[in-house]
């Protein structure tokens, strides 16, 4: 019951049943749906209802175990094939079809049903399909009806249907729908838009302009009223004198992709609705869609003004905010990242490499606070330098002149030289909690990863020197590398001797363990 609940088996059959006293037929097909529910074993039957049948049609047997003919079982799953025929109730039926679960159950069960069969169809269905097709008025007249219905209308008197009322009775309410353009050439002109209307009731023509939100013209749409469109237009010498009739537009004239002359005005059709379409390659064999054209225009693109560069005035973001807008607001802080690294503060020390002599013994302290981002840069006081120590810039964002951004921690680490305040300053080393955090993100540093600093060093494998247990010199290192082709910077020096560095003989600067080192590399 749990496995099959909910799970019915649907059969598609059929019985004759005898029909007397009709000359018409003598026998009729009555189509039955049967569910069999796989939770209980039961059975029921349905018969849909056909309009203006004249039975009692819709639930043909409730719900039900139902005996099989010999009665000695039920009737299960096994007794219903496709192809086969069941007694029910002394009713023979004959399945021909099932649903595709059915279908889909016994295949996974192990046993082929066979293929639909076709549905059989008696006489009287037939008929009333016929019946209801002529009713609709999709069955044409035979031509004996058409030529009775004239001469009836020449009997009674009643004069011959002209082609033009049978024009319009076979086409009332047809229109054709074309999508055009027309560029005006004249001074100020510009390219218009139109829809043009081909009624096929009395071959006229009706064209409307289309104009978009905001284009600037008047809301008049119509162009040009409903009447036949000539190819060629003539004017008459003397009013009220009769015109000979012009050569006007048919369908076949309207192709999309080639224009047409509408009053000394070049129209350029370039697509046209789906029904349209449907009409030529219906009667036409025309598929206009081969002809359409891309009359998208490029996007306009407006030129954004840069803002004027920084006069050093005040913090650039709140003179950017004013370029903006007029009440000025404050710029919006980034209190996640402030309220996480409020009072870290990144050191290196530096010196000052200028090329002056008197500034070679001045020591300076770059500050990089990584709540906003701002660096701040200390002189240390040094004696008999001439110079004071303190201040040398204040906190702020300051510009990398060799990147033209802001400055970021990436961009400061001990070996490089950088430009601030019109000075060059080469950092010669960090503090110990700079060091720290650097390594603690080797992914944002690569220069402070001992594994990547060890991989950098893989091409002095075969070097003696990298072998030697004692260690090889921070200097001879970076010697060895560049004529390797690797450029070591100080930082990755400084991050190898903090990982695998050893300490050197008496007042022997440390050294880097090479087999260390490459053994890290190689893991």
């Amino acid at each position: 019951w749990l496995k099959h609940d909910k799970q019915v088996l649907r059969f598609y059959g059929f019985f004759q049943e005898t029909v007397t006293e009709r000359p018409e037929e003598n026998a009729r097909y009555r189509h039955v749906s049967i569910m069999f529910h796989m939770e209980d074993g039961t059975m029921s039957m349905h018969e849909p209802k056909v309009e203006n049948s004249g039975l009692a049609q819709g639930p043909f047997l409730k719900r039900q175990k139902v005996l099989r003919e010999d009665g000695m079982a039920y009737l299960g799953p096994d007794d219903l094939k496709v192809g086969q025929e069941i007694t029910i109730y002394g009713r023979t039926i004959h399945i021909n079809g099932c649903d595709r679960f059915t279908r889909w159950f016994f295949e996974q069960n192990g046993v082929w049903l066979s293929p639909e069969e076709p549905v059989v169809e008696d006489q009287w269905q037939k008929s009333y399909k016929l019946k209801k097709m002529i009713e609709r008025g999709e069955m044409p007249l035979s031509r004996a009806s058409v030529d009775a219905k004239h001469l009836a209308k020449y009997m009674s008197g009643a004069p011959h249907v002209d082609m033009k009322f049978t024009q319009f009775a076979l086409n009332e309410r047809k229109v054709l729908r074309f999508r055009a353009y027309w560029d005006d050439h004249t001074p100020y002109g510009a390219r218009i838009y139109f829809i043009i209307h081909y009624f096929l009731a009395d071959n006229t023509v009706e064209i409307n302009e289309a104009h978009c939100r905001n284009s600037g013209r008047d809301s008049y749409p119509m162009f040009m009223k409903r009447g036949p469109l000539s190819k060629k237009n003539q004017v008459l010498a003397v009013p009220g004198l009769l015109a000979a009739e012009g050569q006007i537009y048919y369908p076949h004239d309207f192709r999309v992709g080639q224009s047409i002359n509408v009053w000394g005005r070049k129209l350029v059709i370039y697509d046209c609705d789906d029904a349209t379409q449907k009409f030529y390659k219906q009667y036409m064999d025309i598929d206009q869609r081969e002809g359409c054209l891309d009359v998208s225009e490029k996007p306009v693109t407006h030129l954004k003004l840069t803002p004027p560069p920084h006069n050093g005035v005040g913090r650039e973001e709140d003179s950017l905010i004013n370029c903006s807008m007029i009440q000025p607001k404050p710029p919006k802080v980034d209190l996640e990242k402030l309220m996480l690294y409020t009072g870290e503060i990144m050191r290196f020390e530096c010196e000052m490499v200028n090329g002056e002599p008197e500034d070679e013994m001045r020591r300076l302290v770059i500050a990089y606070y990584l709540a906003d981002d701002e660096v701040a840069v200390f002189e240390e006081p040094v004696r008999n330098s001439g110079h004071m120590g303190g201040r040398f810039s204040e906190k702020r964002r300051i510009k990398n002149p060799a990147t033209g951004e802001y400055f970021k921690l990436s961009d400061l680490f001990v070996g490089q030289t950088v430009v601030i305040a019109a000075q060059p300053l080469r950092i010669t080393r960090a503090d110990e909690h700079c060091l720290q955090y650097l390594e603690a993100h080797p992914e944002e540093f690569p220069y402070a990863s001992p594994v990547a600093c060890a991989r950098r060093i893989l091409p002095l494998a075969s070097e003696p020197e990298m072998q030697d247990e004692k260690g090889v010199e921070p200097d001879r290192l970076k010697d060895l590398a560049a004529a390797a082709g690797v450029y070591l910077v100080d930082h990755e020096v400084v991050t190898l001797l903090r990982h695998f560095g050893v300490a050197g003989g008496d007042n022997q600067p440390p050294r880097v363990l090479g087999p260390l080192a490459l053994q890290c590399a190689q893991s």
